[in-house]
């Protein structure tokens, strides 16, 4: 008989492991992942669709206060998987649903898996959502087709229901995370590839030219837009009073920033199981890992934002890549950025996929061991669901903001601490003790920004604000 999940998240007694971990008997694993390919798993788990909204982030905080939020939450990304990492080495346990039951028992386990399914599902959305809207553009571009010619395979629709059925339901299907690693590695790749835009800062200047395809069209246009334009030689002009970058700016959108943020930073639910597949792991070994992945992403998440950010300046959008797309859309470099968006997100939705699975085993099914019918129909019903939300939602604003704003808090500030005040032993470390102290603090902070952070988007949304956010 195969062992449950459960047991399978159990650390090994065998070496490598810390000098004070108090290991409990349990099926033995040996790791043989490297430090570097560590490094790359996670760093991948990091990376998602949130790089697309960091510009229009800072064009609604300033380049001084994004900086400064950017450096708090990774900051504070880190602390917190060093929380999830002494925690894991108490009790010998490396899945975040077993933390959560040895903490609080099945309360903590269900609300770990809830937090950890919203959010994947939020991620994966946000990756299909995008597949949704730059997909039609990358064919038309291709084909040089008119959006309003009505054919089939320029409805987004259509397309993000043939990509999930294609290619990313069969992926799904793998029975072992493992087997998706070269797939992984090359999703890496496109985003990184992704930072190519920086190249445009140089060529697009300010006031920018919107692409029109005649003049009927963009006469149109001016009439419809609620910011100040011109009209030049077939083209939009916009406006240059707004070409000059902010270093502080608070605005009602501002609310979106942090959400967006700290969505970009998640991969608390990934952290665990590459501690388990790390070759001779220790705690201080994991924790260089996610410091250096983080670090890596952080200066990714920069670059894209502030050059993103001194090309368009206030008229980014809430996606970047359809900014790019209202200079020239059929532009070599961003059709190919493009492209590669498009290969990584639908890569990664598979990836992504498989921490939900697990949560949903790990609630409903918690002593079962593995089958194909049950593994089969979880992705199934998943991608279908997901389906049907990206074809309804109203913008990608709505993902990041909802979704960052209630379950990343829990996941990487909420959890974690209240996980480590309960599992670390009082004759280790009194109530009173500093770790402790810093690690209610931390939990308070988390409930302090999903509090504030939901306030505003609900005004936000009441006051009728949000539908400046630029749906697409």
């Amino acid at each position: 008989m195969e062992p449950s999940r459960s047991e399978m998240s159990i650390l090994p007694n065998g070496k490598g492991q810390d000098l004070g971990e108090e290991m409990f008997p349990c099926m033995c694993f040996e790791g043989k992942t490297s430090f570097g390919m560590s490094v790359f798993n996670l760093g991948n788990a990091i990376m998602g669709s949130g790089i697309l909204g960091l510009a229009y982030a800072m064009a609604n905080t300033g380049i001084l206060l994004f900086l400064f939020l950017l450096t708090a939450v990774a900051g504070l990304s880190c602390y917190s998987i060093h929380l999830l990492l002494k925690s894991s080495g108490i009790v010998g346990i490396r899945s975040y649903e077993q933390l959560g039951f040895r903490a609080f028992g099945i309360t903590g386990k269900m609300a770990a898996g809830i937090a950890i399914t919203l959010q994947n599902i939020g991620a994966m959305s946000s990756y299909l959502y995008i597949v949704k809207s730059e997909f039609p553009l990358v064919l038309q571009a291709f084909l040089k087709a008119d959006t309003s010619s009505g054919e089939w395979y320029l409805n987004g629709n259509y397309l993000v229901v043939l990509v999930s059925l294609s290619v990313i339901l069969p992926l799904a299907l793998m029975k072992q995370l493992g087997y998706l690693g070269y797939t992984s590695g090359f999703s890496l790749s496109c985003m990184v590839f992704f930072l190519s835009v920086i190249y445009k800062k140089f060529q697009i200047l300010c006031p920018f030219e919107e692409f029109s395809s005649n003049s009927t069209l963009a006469q149109a246009h001016v009439a419809n837009v609620t910011v100040n334009h011109g009209y030049h030689n077939g083209h939009v002009m916009v406006d240059d009073s707004n070409c000059s970058p902010q270093m502080f700016t608070i605005n009602t959108h501002t609310a979106y920033t942090i959400p967006i943020l700290a969505f970009a930073f998640v991969c608390h639910p990934e952290v665990l199981p590459i501690y388990t597949e790390l070759r001779n792991p220790t705690q201080r070994k994991m924790q260089h890992i996610s410091n250096i992945s983080i670090l890596i992403m952080y200066t990714m998440y920069f670059l894209a934002a502030l050059f993103g950010y001194l090309t368009f300046y206030t008229n980014v959008e809430a996606e970047l890549l359809h900014t790019y797309s209202r200079i020239d859309p059929y532009d070599t470099l961003i059709l190919c950025v493009r492209l590669a968006v498009l290969t990584a997100v639908t890569l990664t939705v598979p990836i992504v996929l498989f921490p939900v699975r697990r949560a949903i085993q790990e609630m409903m099914f918690p002593n079962k061991t593995f089958n194909w019918i049950r593994h089969v129909a979880i992705a199934v019903i998943l991608l279908t669901f997901i389906n049907i939300l990206v074809i309804f939602a109203p913008n990608i604003l709505g993902i990041f903001g909802i979704i960052g704003a209630t379950s990343a808090p829990c996941l990487i500030f909420i959890f974690p601490a209240v996980f480590y005040i309960r599992i670390v032993p009082k004759d280790k470390e009194p109530m009173r003790s500093t770790p402790k102290i810093f690690a209610a603090c931390f939990a308070g902070l988390g409930m302090l920004f999903m509090i504030m952070s939901l306030s505003f988007i609900i005004i936000d949304w009441t006051t009728g604000s949000s539908s400046a956010l630029g749906g697409h």
